[in-house]
């Protein structure tokens, strides 16, 4: 080969090295985002989201090898969601189609109107979640006033793109609208989903006249707020009007001649022919739709006529209406023209019932037209930066943390790796309805304790299952005289007997402790009927705490509108000495971790920095010194108050070079007063849901419940004690191996 050759094909050979390595980095950037999702939410129906959800997961299909797809509400009926089916067959998503929905429009409707918001939204969660673990994305379609009454779309899209952690692409509807009324609705739209709470990925604005658009964009690039893209798409008459067969289908009509290959004709117009035949064929056009009486032979035979001129433009399909057969002898005329393949239909209704039921016909993008779909294609990719796009779905992705969200994580990584968990005040109702709620789901295995006959009475009057769970009375367990002796052994250095060891693992506080130290338990949650210090006392005596940690503690996880912080101490140690402290910081910090939150630990006061002094000042900045020379691997400021720890604008002007101050997520209190005091003001003033107290610094999870908890309250104690057991179980050296 000639050197100049060889140069370039050096050249070339290193192009196209360049251009795989740049695509694998970009595959490789988009796999660090698993389980990423977006949520379509469109302004108003007729939209055109179908045209939206095809081009977006075409691109996906090319970057992403597991997609999914995900409607919370869709309509119940005989036939499938068109949506979905568009989907599943183009992209050969293998699920079943009750995977790629949450609830049909009356199971909605109904949640609705019965105040039952949260259920609606947890059974959304719940079924999204199911197809969310089987995908690496999952593009997700709203409602609009099809499905669900109107005053409720916008609110429930933002609610559920939200709770989904999905940021949110705004489709908005461009047809026939006047500029300003146009540009007001998409600005009044977009405001609306950004005050509440959501990512906006994109907008895109679809079905505007071909002929304004450039106008349109000018428009709202002039008034655009935020760095979110906008997409403008033209009006296009192929997707926008219906075919054939939509039509046929929509008014029940029957195929009685033509080539049933045409269905997938565009009807581009609806003639009514009422008019003798020369004034009928002046009005003839391209594509149109012919509706007639069926005895009106003589229009069917015109349209035939005009079909063989090249004066006049073909036309798409004859309904006859009224029931009306064609004579026998026009049929055999017809049948002759064997070149003549236009669809002829017959419909029951008469010519004006039948007109006024076409014109109601929307026209859909289905996997049976192929020429739709390329269309609609070509359409969005030659609107929409297709790059553009794909880097905003990878680096949109919510941080947002809504309670629900939470709670439902909480249950999900329970399940994760099964625990044991023993509810000792199994006489109570509401321990009871818990029970059946966490068997039911497969998050824990549980042990009840408690007379037996009482239990089970008390199951039946509340007609619960609960023949998974394990039922033993103390009083005649096999294992109450080894638990007994054990207790002794642990606690006779401090005097007491054995028989006063007998005594105490009567009580079910004490026998539960003891299944979750010997191991027959992986955790307890107690405290619905007894006191803080019942249910505590006795992991306190022979559970005890971690090496290294001088004092149990106890958190909130306080969950906002918008993510989930950490509170410690705020019911347990009134006033912590500053080695306390630092433990109480540690803990809480590990805790944070534990549930996936990152931990940026304020240690609070009255005083930021080195601005104030006074005895609890002095307690609060040793006690962060104690934290950074034990732990240095913490990110951790102190003093600090709250303000400064949680606005980042505050935060810049009073700790502008701290990493954590205007980021914290956990917050130490100085004392008991003040913890308990702010997170009450928080829970009730911010409307925000207090998990815990979650126990902490213990070497096996045992938790406390307030004895006003809810059966809610108490399953998500139960799911928090068993990511604490896993968490335990997966910190704990492996056991020796078995000699042979």
């Amino acid at each position: 080969m000639p050197s100049g050759n060889l140069r370039i094909a050096c050249v070339v050979h290193l192009e196209q090295l360049q251009t795989l390595w740049l695509f694998s980095i970009a595959l490789v950037r988009l796999s660090i985002f698993m389980s990423h999702n977006l949520y379509i939410a469109t302004v108003e129906p007729g939209s055109g989201k179908s045209l939206v959800v095809l081009g977006l997961m075409e691109l996906l299909s090319k970057r992403v090898s597991q997609l999914g797809f995900f409607r919370p509400v869709v309509k119940a009926g005989p036939y499938p969601n068109r949506d979905i089916e568009l989907v599943r067959d183009r992209y050969g998503l293998a699920f079943p189609y009750e995977a790629f929905y949450a609830l049909t429009h009356s199971e909605a409707r109904r949640l609705i109107a019965n105040g039952q918001m949260d259920e609606l939204l947890k059974r959304v969660m719940e079924k999204y979640r199911a197809l969310e673990r089987q995908c690496d994305f999952v593009l997700c379609a709203g409602t609009d006033t099809m499905d669900i009454e109107s005053a409720f779309v916008d609110n429930f899209n933002a609610q559920v793109a939200n709770h989904l952690a999905a940021p949110l692409l705004l489709v908005a509807n461009g047809q026939g609208r006047d500029l300003e009324a146009l540009v007001n609705t998409v600005r009044t739209e977009r405001e609306a989903f950004i005050e509440a709470g959501c990512a906006i990925a994109a907008t895109i604005v679809n079905r505007v006249s071909p002929s304004h658009l450039s106008l349109v964009q000018h428009q709202l690039q002039s008034v655009w707020l935020g760095d979110d893209p906008l997409f403008v798409l033209p009006e296009d008459e192929l997707l926008a009007k219906p075919t054939i067969a939509e039509v046929a289908h929509t008014v029940g009509a029957t195929l009685l001649h033509g080539d049933g290959d045409l269905l997938n004709r565009e009807v581009l117009h609806v003639k009514v022919a009422a008019m003798q035949i020369p004034n009928f064929l002046h009005h003839l056009e391209e594509g149109s739709l012919i509706l007639v009486p069926g005895d009106r032979a003589d229009i069917v035979l015109a349209c035939l006529a005009a079909s063989f001129s090249d004066h006049y433009p073909n036309i798409a399909g004859i309904v006859l209406t009224g029931g009306l057969e064609l004579a026998p002898t026009v049929e055999r005329l017809l049948a002759g023209f064997s070149r003549w393949r236009v669809p002829i239909f017959s419909v029951a209704t008469d010519t004006y019932e039948t007109a006024s039921r076409v014109n109601h016909v929307r026209s859909h993008i289905t996997p049976a037209n192929p020429r739709r779909i390329a269309a609609a294609l070509g359409l969005f990719e030659a609107n929409v930066n297709i790059n553009q796009m794909a880097e905003r779905i990878s680096v949109s992705r919510s941080d947002r943390m809504t309670p629900l969200m939470f709670e439902y994580d909480l249950i999900e990584r329970a399940k994760t790796h099964r625990q044991h968990i023993v509810l000792p005040e199994g006489t109570e109702d509401r321990i009871l309805q818990a029970a059946d709620i966490l068997l039911r789901r497969g998050v824990v295995d549980i042990t009840v304790l408690g007379d037996e006959s009482t239990i089970r009475e008390r199951i039946a009057a509340l007609g619960l299952n609960l023949e998974e769970a394990q039922i033993i009375d103390p009083f005649h367990s096999e294992w109450y005289d080894d638990f007994a002796q054990t207790y002794y052994e642990l606690r006779q250095h401090k005097g007491i007997t054995f028989d006063y060891a007998c005594d105490v693992m009567h009580d079910i506080s004490y026998f539960g402790t003891m299944m979750v130290y010997q191991g027959k338990a992986d955790g307890m949650v107690s405290g619905a009927v007894n006191t803080t210090a019942h249910t505590i006392r006795p992991a306190l005596e022979f559970i005890r705490t971690v090496p290294g940690c001088s004092i149990v503690s106890s958190v909130f996880l306080m969950c906002l509108e918008d993510r989930v912080l950490v509170y410690g101490d705020c019911a347990v140690n009134p006033n912590p000495n500053a080695q306390q402290l630092a433990d109480i910081a540690i803990s809480s910090a590990e805790t944070a971790h534990t549930f996936g939150i990152t931990p940026l630990v304020a240690m609070l006061s009255y005083s930021t920095g080195t601005s104030g002094k006074g005895e609890e000042v002095e307690k609060v900045r040793q006690a962060t010194e104690l934290v950074r020379s034990q732990r240095p691997d913490l990110k951790i400021e102190g003093p600090i108050q709250y303000d400064a720890a949680i606005d980042e604008q505050v935060a810049k002007t009073k700790l502008p070079s701290s990493e954590v101050a205007g980021h914290a997520t956990v917050f130490i209190f100085p004392d008991l007063n003040t913890g308990n005091n702010t997170y009450k003001a928080v829970q009730r003033s911010a409307n925000a849901v207090a998990i815990g107290p979650i126990l902490q610094g213990l070497k096996k999870p045992v938790n406390d419940l307030s004895r006003g908890c809810t059966v809610t309250d108490i399953v998500n104690t139960v799911a928090i004690t068993a990511i604490q057991a896993q968490a335990i179980a997966a910190a704990a050296p492996p056991l020796p191996a078995l000699v042979s």
